[in-house]
């Protein structure tokens, strides 16, 4: 039996899901909460200031980008100051001469009159606070997903992430090797989390998201025979094969940028070999791939569809809506907390670790 009260945060582009799960308790009855994730909240407070008219300063560490990127874009169209730390500012791009080109100033001094934001996935002292004000115990155990392009200043970062999955599956492509305490040193922003939380069991979103959907009754009952996992996350979309423990190919695109009918005639393309890596990274995706031994004459034709976006799905006729105890959004925290206990041989699956 754990010792202890996990905690699993899923961040997301749209929103950071939290799973906070003490042994012996029925996950349906885990504290859970959907948020406005990191990005969204600092983007939000940001533009309250661009329009007071006051200069900023992004100190703290590097953390997701997207809406954040934007709104610092907007306030320096604006005509006012930004100034950053020199780590922080790998937020908004992994090559800080690009940054300064924008306009920010790097300065690792915070200066006189502009206004403090600090950056970082992991809000600790607010998390602190939120356990405290519900009587809630803080956990001894942590898990964390966010999405990690690699530092890659000079090149493409949708090409060098998708390369990682590429040598994931060059690897073996085994759902147990999804999650790592140890991140490679190019994944920066898992690394930064890591500082944070020294520790903590590490996973990408889009893992998580595909970890979890497998703990759906109906997933359970058909992984062994093969399907295919579809994450439609409020940034990008994430396809993969799945068969017994280990994946057999990977599709990542993002949703902003898929219609209905494009979705579904790259997942079909997809479930029989036929989408090539070429041809998504052309269509402003990332890629996709399929393992070295995947299983001839193979169609992953089952599917399970899970996400905030997964009505894009609405039309699939081969396909089920996961809801792993009942909970569409933290089906991502859910699989990292999966992902953790597994290796302590438990499972959110099995009565032992459900009450039961």
């Amino acid at each position: 039996m754990l010792e202890g009260a996990l905690f699993a945060l899923d961040v997301g582009g749209g929103t950071q899901d939290l799973l906070i799960w003490e042994p012996g308790e029925l996950v349906e009855n885990a504290v859970k909460l959907v948020l406005p994730s990191p990005t969204r909240i600092l983007a939000r407070r940001l533009a309250e200031l661009t329009e007071a008219g006051r200069a900023v300063y992004l100190c703290g560490r590097q953390m997701g980008g997207g809406p954040l990127t934007q709104a610092v874009r907007r306030h320096l169209a604006r005509g006012l100051p930004v100034y950053a730390h020199p780590e922080a500012a790998l937020t908004l791009h992994d090559n800080r001469e690009k940054v300064v080109q924008w306009g920010v100033v790097l300065t690792a001094e915070p200066p006189s009159g502009a206004v403090p934001l600090t950056l970082g996935d992991v809000d600790l002292e607010a998390w602190r606070e939120v356990c405290r004000r519900f009587a809630i115990p803080w956990p001894r155990h942590f898990a964390v997903a966010v999405q990690d392009h690699g530092f890659n200043p000079q090149g493409s970062n949708r090409r060098f992430r998708f390369q990682h999955w590429e040598a994931f599956l060059a690897g073996g492509g085994r759902l147990a090797d999804l999650a790592t305490r140890e991140p490679p040193a190019y994944l920066t922003r898992m690394r930064t989390v890591a500082e944070v939380l020294p520790g903590a069991l590490l996973m990408d979103t889009c893992a998580a998201g595909v970890r979890g959907a497998l703990l759906d009754p109906r997933a359970r009952e058909q992984v062994d025979q093969g399907l295919t996992v579809v994450n439609l996350g409020n940034a990008h979309t994430f396809a993969a094969l799945v068969q017994g423990g280990r994946i057999f190919g990977l599709y990542e695109h993002h949703t902003g940028l898929l219609s209905a009918a494009r979705l579904l005639d790259h997942l079909r393309r997809f479930q029989r070999r036929q989408l090539t890596n070429e041809e998504v990274f052309a269509d402003e995706g990332h890629g996709c791939a399929y393992a070295p031994d995947y299983p001839p004459g193979r169609e992953f034709t089952f599917t399970v569809i899970t996400g905030p976006r997964r009505r894009l799905l609405g039309g699939w006729q081969d396909g089920v809506m996961a809801a792993p105890f009942g909970d569409m959004m933290l089906t991502g925290a859910f699989g990292l907390a999966e992902a953790f206990l597994e290796r302590r041989n438990l499972s959110l699956t099995r009565d032992t670790c459900r009450g039961g």
